[in-house]
């Protein structure tokens, strides 16, 4: 599992790992697997580790006081997942994170990711141009949930992330979006139409 985050991190940084950060890397990181519906993050509980999908998908989410899911992430491999705000805080999370299908992580704490900055120039790169990318991803999702109607949120997503449509079922999507399935049948229907 480890020689797929290797090979993730060659898109961040030119430099091959050298063999003492490929050891502190394995250290680090501590293979783990889900199965389908197997939470990563339970709300109430602290999030302790930050998931690097190797393979699978996954969720993060909030239930309301109807018992409805509000999905805020979807991740598939090479994508991490964490409640970043917990993670870095140490407070309890408000969100669920859970397998929707069965997936291989790896997983590292803050402890050992601020050690991996310290000591690994690859990984220094790679989470200071992941941080970026999320705030300019965020602040898109928000504008788009802001100004823009159905259509347009929903022709966004597909060229922002074309295989999470393939990945996740409608109702997923549609929460994702902000929503009803009901509307978001009605766009795809359209979108076919012209």
């Amino acid at each position: 599992m480890h020689d797929a985050f290797f090979d993730y991190l060659k898109k961040f940084y030119s430099e091959p790992l050298t063999e003492e950060e490929k050891t502190l890397i394995r250290q680090t990181f501590i293979p783990s697997r889900l199965k389908k519906r197997q939470f990563l993050l339970q709300a109430g509980d602290r999030c302790k580790h930050f998931a690097f999908i190797v393979k699978g998908a996954m969720r993060m989410y909030s239930v309301d006081d109807k018992g409805a899911d509000h999905i805020v992430r979807l991740g598939i491999e090479e994508w991490w997942m964490g409640d970043r705000e917990s993670f870095a805080e140490h407070t309890p999370s408000c969100y669920n994170i859970d397998a929707w299908e069965p997936c291989e992580l790896l997983c590292v704490s803050r402890e050992s990711t601020i050690l991996l900055q310290e000591n690994v120039p690859a990984f220094r790169a790679m989470k200071m141009q992941l941080d970026e990318r999320n705030i300019m991803a965020n602040n898109r999702r928000l504008t788009s949930s802001i100004s823009s109607m159905a259509e347009k949120r929903y022709t966004d997503f597909v060229e922002c992330y074309p295989e999470l449509p393939k990945r996740f079922p409608q109702h997923i999507i549609a929460s994702y979006l902000g929503i009803n399935k009901d509307t978001l049948s009605r766009v795809k229907r359209q979108q076919h139409i012209k």
